[in-house]
């Protein structure tokens, strides 16, 4: 038979599921506790008041952000990538 958790370590691992930006599987490793068994804590606490629609609307805004900067930072390389090889191109030419 699993470890008993207290109610208070569900609400808090749902917490930190749903608002730490960090993937569920992290959540359970960091954890202890089965992928089934936080989702089955994040459905039962869905409607609750858990987590605050305010900390829930920063969350998605902070995911959103950290897609667009990740979206940034590829093509920030590979626009480098380019200039590079532009470069190295444009000094081939002068060479020849």
């Amino acid at each position: 038979m699993g470890l008993k958790r207290t109610d208070e370590f569900r609400q808090d691992a749902v917490r930190i599921a749903l608002t730490s930006g960090l993937k569920r599987k992290q959540v359970v490793d960091d954890l202890g506790v089965g992928m089934s068994t936080l989702n089955k804590w994040i459905t039962a606490h869905r409607d609750t008041d858990v987590v605050s629609k305010e900390d829930l609307s920063l969350t998605q805004e902070n995911d959103r952000l950290r897609r667009v900067t990740r979206i940034l930072k590829e093509e920030r390389e590979i626009l480098k990538k380019q200039r590079s090889s532009s470069r190295a191109k444009s000094h081939e030419v002068q060479v020849h």
